[in-house]
């Protein structure tokens, strides 16, 4: 029996094409929607340096109409890794338009370890049945959106992806979890996956049988094909926080195919961690992961040349996430007892043009003790202080965060309430740079960010149901001194809309593309056209 739905594809493609491009490229990126609502794309992990104009978020940027172009520029600055774009709107990536954004090293920069023979993108992630409109009016009805119907690798069912790989030979696996809110154990069978990368900084190599990879994350790994030809090998993503009888049937499955296999795989498929009441086994590992402190990153002197744990932080913030409350009758998600409102101006236009009254300045450095409320309420970040976070997650499901416009160092996680006396615990050396971190079950999660890069930056939570419901905040970062040395002016194609809507003209759609590219300084240009896509088989 074959299930058949559609997605929101790009390019015609589910996933949608693999961006490629290297340290420093000026990248053009023409979107087309010919969805029936509006789009927005955001690069998640780019750090948009001087221009969060670009970050394709609500509280930076109006979103695309439906059959208008709208065309994104921005350079990859200092940056190098494994990282993805997606719909930012309305739950939108639960059907689809995401796709791998890679970032190459420059040809003078040496990566630690020797040149892969090949370069494989996977895509994880748990899927529905019902599409994000459909999400929607479940958690706008107060429902939760129940488990799962399963697991997609590179948009298919089970055992429908294949990949060949040439026996001997060595490959970079970079795989992201772009699911809706389920942690996935990632494996291979019978192979060793060495960790290598994630989200733009390189690792201590160690090899792993399998790996949490939690909403939102990505991971390299180098993965060498030396096993027996004999038959294929599987590859699986499972859910993981979960109870394991009840959730079996979230899992993925692939097939691993050598050139010169003679049979296909088979027996059970690899277990994943028999760890469902050992909750300390997937932290330990969490743990493990750490900077490559001798690597060069995207420039050639060491990546722990920054030396983040004799920094003295300027700004404290405890950020504490509950289950889902009621707020004026209605389900919603909070961060430390604020529920975000996104304003109909995006915040960052709102400062350009001085619109009073579209969002305060006043998120609260440690959690509300009185009761939930609806706010449009923003971190008031210091221009090269150096804050640091911490992540509660008073639930009892995986969490994990990201911060737009940054590299955040992960520092310590526990489980219990975080104090003061926690911070006894912080790796002050070695903590990995990544952009996406998880928070276990009844845990904490302790981040440490320079605040170098000027804007208005989402902090949020990768669950697309809670972000959906409310759970996220900007953290908004000011250079008193005006200048375009630290970021630059407002694109001359930006969109206008709420206070600002009577600025915005009509746009010629025939020619809009052309015109936007005219004299353009670029080092790649991509155009994406994002539309449903006909029914496809997804599980069979």
């Amino acid at each position: 029996m074959c299930f058949c739905l559609q997605v929101i594809a790009v390019n015609g493609k589910f996933p949608g094409p693999i961006v490629n491009v290297t340290t420093n490229d000026n990248v053009v990126i023409n979107v087309r929607n010919k969805l029936d609502e509006h789009l927005l794309l955001h690069w998640s992990g780019i750090q948009q340096r001087r221009s969060s104009w670009q970050d394709g978020l609500p509280g930076t940027n109006c979103p695309i109409p439906p059959k208008w172009n709208w065309t994104y520029q921005f350079q990859v600055k200092d940056q190098v890794g494994s990282f993805f774009y997606f719909p930012s709107l309305n739950m939108q990536r639960s059907s689809g338009g995401f796709g791998s954004f890679i970032i190459n090293n420059r040809a003078v920069i040496p990566i630690p370890f020797d040149t892969p023979h090949g370069d494989i993108v996977i895509t994880i992630g748990d899927w529905y049945k019902r599409n994000h409109t459909a999400l929607r009016r479940a958690l706008d009805a107060g429902r939760d959106l129940g488990m799962p119907d399963g697991v997609l690798i590179n948009g298919k069912g089970p055992y429908q992806y294949n990949t060949t790989y040439v026996p001997g030979k060595t490959y970079r696996v970079r795989v992201h979890n772009v699911g809706v809110s389920t942690s996935l154990n990632f494996r291979i069978q019978n192979h060793n996956m060495l960790l290598a990368e994630s989200e733009g900084s390189y690792t201590v190599q160690q090899n792993y049988t399998s790996l949490d990879i939690h909403v939102g994350q990505s991971y390299s790994f180098l993965v060498t094909m030396d096993q027996n030809a004999s038959s294929d090998y599987y590859i699986v993503a499972s859910a993981r926080m979960v109870n394991d009888t009840t959730w079996r049937r979230v899992t993925g499955v692939g097939i691993l195919h050598y050139t010169n296999s003679k049979g296909k795989a088979s027996g059970p498929l690899p277990a994943a961690p028999q760890d469902e009441f050992d909750k300390t086994f997937s932290m330990n590992q969490a743990r493990s992961i750490r900077w490559n402190v001798s690597a060069s990153g995207a420039r050639p002197n060491p990546q722990g040349s920054f030396r983040y744990g004799s920094i003295n932080v300027t700004e404290v913030y405890v950020l504490k996430n509950k289950p889902p409350v009621q707020i004026n009758g209605k389900k919603r998600a909070t961060l430390s007892g604020i529920s975000f409102i996104n304003p109909a101006t995006p915040i960052r236009l709102a400062d350009q043009f001085k619109v009073k009254g579209v969002y305060k300045l006043d998120f609260p450095n440690n959690p509300l003790t009185g009761p939930p409320k609806l706010e449009t309420s923003v971190i008031n970040g210091t221009y090269r202080g150096f804050m640091e976070v911490i992540l509660q997650n008073n639930e009892t499901r995986m969490q994990s965060y990201h911060l737009s416009g940054y590299a955040v160092f992960v520092v310590g996680m526990d489980y219990g309430e975080w104090s003061d006396n926690s911070r006894g615990t912080y790796n002050k050396w070695d903590g990995i740079a990544r952009t996406t971190v998880q928070v276990y079950p009844g845990a904490w999660t302790a981040i440490l960010v320079s605040l170098d890069n000027v804007g208005v930056w989402n902090l949020r939570s990768e669950n697309l149901d809670s972000w959906y419901l409310g759970q996220e905040t900007y953290v908004r970062v000011v250079n008193p001194e005006e200048t375009n040395k630290t970021e630059f002016p407002i694109p001359d194609n930006a969109l206008f809309c709420g206070a600002l809507g009577k600025m915005q003209k009509p746009q010629d759609i025939s020619s809009a593309a052309g015109l936007l590219f005219k004299g353009s300084n670029f080092s790649l240009l991509i155009t994406l056209l994002y539309l449903v896509s006909a029914a496809i088989s997804i599980f069979s």
